[in-house]
């Protein structure tokens, strides 16, 4: 079925497909709300309107949350492809730029923040004044490649081909405990506790490596949070597997035993390949693998022990 939506009568405006859009992704009207910085009655007073103007469902709501009727997924699909389009218009006029200046909506993790980034990002800045940073700390892969961001840190392996991506370090990761209880050596690891990543974090190498020794079996905490995770260990919940980058510093844990090679992995810069060469793009990546070419020793577990 083929179901016509209206422009022409102004019936339907950019703010609405942003609205079907958000809530096609997000599956709800709350998680459209936070998408779209509004409260959960906001969205659902507009779609009601929405509605109303149309004429039509465009939302299907029920108990597992909301989809979206014909008329929504023309709509979403619409919107989808005029987001993309808007992105790579305005990465071709950024191209144009040569002065380093804009916005930078900067993608990180919680454990970085709390660890050596923000030092990093704020000497950013006071080289490059006229550079405004977005950072957002909860932002994941899909949203990243649906644009909602224009660049990123993430570990990870090599880039998949629509991102652009410069590796700045290696990612040591060890056992750490309490420095007052934790052991000194890995002598009988199944005779602790553990606090361990949850399901949220099952993408982790650590959780299957945690499942397959057995200590998922051991946990005495959970939790969906690298950060929380760290906070758990130096409070002396249990021992769990964390970046020596995040931990090392911390003088409340101690190491057990040596980092794990087969956790390991690779810190990335990552960027939209239409934005590589914008002076902005340019500027935050090569300041970013100069500051962390400095910090490989802590990021790669060589200043710990």
């Amino acid at each position: 079925m083929n179901v016509m939506l209206h422009f022409e009568n102004h019936r339907l405006q950019w703010d609405d497909l942003r609205l079907i859009l958000y809530v096609a992704r997000a599956g709800s009207f709350a998680g459209a709300a936070g998408m779209l910085g509004v409260s959960t009655p906001t969205v659902f007073r507009k779609a009601k309107s929405l509605e109303a103007r149309l004429g039509t469902l465009v939302f299907r709501r029920d108990n597992t949350g909301v989809t979206l009727t014909a008329a929504g997924r023309e709509a979403a699909a619409l919107a989808e492809r005029f987001a993309g389009e808007v992105a790579t218009l305005e990465a071709r006029i950024g191209d144009a730029d040569t002065d380093a200046t804009g916005t930078i909506r900067f993608a990180t993790v919680d454990t970085l923040v709390a660890g050596p980034l923000m030092p990093v990002l704020t000497a950013f800045r006071g080289a490059f004044p006229r550079i405004t940073l977005d950072i957002r700390s909860g932002v994941g892969m899909a949203s990243f490649r649906q644009r909602e961001v224009d660049a990123a840190l993430r570990a990870g392996g090599e880039p998949d081909d629509d991102l652009v991506g410069r590796r700045l370090c290696r990612i040591a990761v060890c056992i750490y405990g309490a420095r007052a209880s934790a052991p000194g050596e890995p002598v009988d690891l199944a005779r602790h506790g553990w606090v361990v990543p949850d399901g949220e974090l099952s993408h982790l190498a650590s959780h299957a490596w945690l499942t397959r020794e057995g200590h998922m079996a051991r946990a005495v905490m959970q939790a969906n949070s690298l950060f929380t995770l760290a906070a758990a260990v130096a409070s002396g919940a249990g021992l769990g597997i964390l970046p020596c980058y995040l931990a090392d510093p911390d003088k409340r844990m101690r190491r057990v035993g040596p980092p794990i090679e087969a956790l390991a992995s690779d810190l990335w810069f990552l960027t939209h390949a239409e934005l590589r060469h914008t002076a902005r793009m340019r500027a935050l990546s090569d300041h970013l693998n100069a500051e962390f070419r400095a910090l490989q020793p802590l990021f790669e577990g060589r200043e710990g022990g």
